[in-house]
């Protein structure tokens, strides 16, 4: 932590890059090649889960069936949510350990394919807790594909442009929430069942990552030391594997840790609890309008492209601001951006024009936020616990924000839509707080 205690300073001017080389041109074609690898694997992780929040109400109507209230199907609507929430927590830490074992690469390949694979099985759903047991394998996936992808982009990109590389990483999020919009286009009126099924296709992304990526150099070098003390202590095995969770809460990393899982989980509780309730809030507010189901899904679809366009905004414009300003006032500003415009869009808006206006700016500071992650967790942790660090971090919090998607269906049986929404936002204020404790990284390299 800075010794004045609080934001690090703006940089002087002659640590300023001048601006006359693109940041962009000694990044190599296998440097790019990583990226998009990684970029392509998040993007359809961002389809996948969004592709449930689209198709929410038509699911639960047909598996739950017409006599069930709307209040029931909001309950339902949120244990589904809080599960998959789980899964994705569950899956960031078992996959994020797998991947500091056996490697980044396989475990991109066995991530992708459990969420892609279990989000077409979904299509099969007969009541809703079969959903609830698709949606939770899926999440295993995508918490562990994270974790993986976000860690082989740290260690492959150089260190003055891994911040740039890892907004360009987290854009892909804006990406697969269009192409679920995109697909809720062109084949939402054939059902909820088709769009599950078109989530397989992102299993060949896995041919890419088996012929064209290697493992990091970094990974590569703990590799061996892993490999050299298990050689002379086969029984270390169990030990090494418990080790590398017990070592993110030794006195040097803990605070690491403490910081990082808080942020996390404010910015899922946030995102989850309410502005992923976007699709829904925006069918009440055209229920009076006595539109058909095919109209009423085309204008959902429009909305949801506007809130990711901020957001796709939001996701790039982090990685410039954190390298001008540092990692703590980047997510300061992302964070009280989200607190100002939750209750914003969601209290004020009576007519869906306004709305389109506003949903821009909640996405950009609501979702623009997660860049944060990929850039400042790989640097807070060394090589050999690198992934289950990160994966930790980014997922732990879901336990228990997994409670989000609850406490809002909860809060929706006591106030308006937009009340319940506005109360989950106030969440941002203990990301504000965190980041007066949380260490600085901008500038440093990443830990061996």
């Amino acid at each position: 932590m800075p010794s004045n205690g609080g934001f690090p300073s703006a940089p002087l001017a002659s640590e300023v890059d001048p601006g006359q080389t693109p940041w962009w041109k000694d990044v190599t074609r296998y440097q790019w090649l990583i990226l998009f690898v990684a970029w392509l694997g998040w993007v359809f992780d961002s389809m996948d889960s969004t592709l449930y929040a689209m198709v929410l109400q038509p699911a639960l109507h047909e598996l739950l069936g017409s006599h069930y209230s709307k209040e029931s199907m909001e309950w339902y609507g949120g244990i589904i949510f809080s599960t998959f929430l789980i899964g994705w927590a569950l899956g960031g830490v078992l996959f994020g350990i797998l991947a500091d074992t056996i490697g980044r690469t396989k475990t991109l390949i066995f991530t992708i394919l459990i969420y892609s694979l279990f989000t077409g099985l979904a299509a099969l759903s007969q009541n809703w807790w079969h959903l609830m047991i698709y949606r939770f394998i899926t999440a295993l996936g995508i918490g562990g594909e994270w974790a993986a992808g976000a860690s082989l982009v740290a260690e492959i990109w150089p260190e003055s442009k891994r911040a740039k590389a890892a907004g360009i990483l987290q854009s892909a999020w804006a990406a697969g929430f269009f192409l679920a919009a995109l697909a809720s286009l062109l084949f939402g009126a054939y059902g909820w069942r088709i769009l599950f099924v078109v989530g397989i296709l992102p299993a060949l992304v896995t041919l890419l990552i088996r012929f064209m990526v290697k493992e990091p150099e970094k990974w590569l070098r703990a590799n061996e030391t892993r490999r050299a003390i298990l050689t002379e202590r086969p029984e270390y095995e169990k030990e090494l594997l418990a080790f590398s969770l017990t070592r993110l809460f030794n006195r040097k990393l803990r605070w690491h840790t403490l910081a990082g899982s808080i942020l996390a989980f404010v910015a899922v509780f946030g995102l989850w609890g309410a502005t992923n309730w976007t699709p829904t809030l925006i069918r009440e507010l055209l229920a009076s309008e006595n539109l058909n189901q095919e109209a009423v899904n085309r204008y959902v679809s429009y909305a949801v492209m506007c809130l990711n366009g901020g957001a796709l905004a939001g996701y790039l414009a982090f990685g410039p601001i954190a390298d001008r300003f540092g990692r703590r006032p980047a997510f300061f500003f992302m964070c009280l951006g989200s607190l100002i415009m939750i209750p914003v869009t969601f209290l004020i808006p009576r007519d869906y024009a306004i709305l389109l206006w506003l949903l821009p700016v909640l996405g950009f500071f609501t979702n623009g936020i997660f860049s944060g992650f990929p850039i400042y967790l790989p640097e807070l942790y060394p090589t050999s616990i690198r992934a289950t660090g990160v994966g930790f971090c980014f997922n732990i919090g879901r336990v228990l924000a997994s409670a989000g998607p609850f406490v809002k269906g909860y809060l929706g049986t006591l106030f308006s839509p937009g009340k319940a929404v506005s109360l989950i936002g106030l969440v941002y204020l203990l990301g504000m707080v965190t980041l007066l404790f949380a260490p600085e990284t901008k500038g440093k390299p990443l830990p061996d």
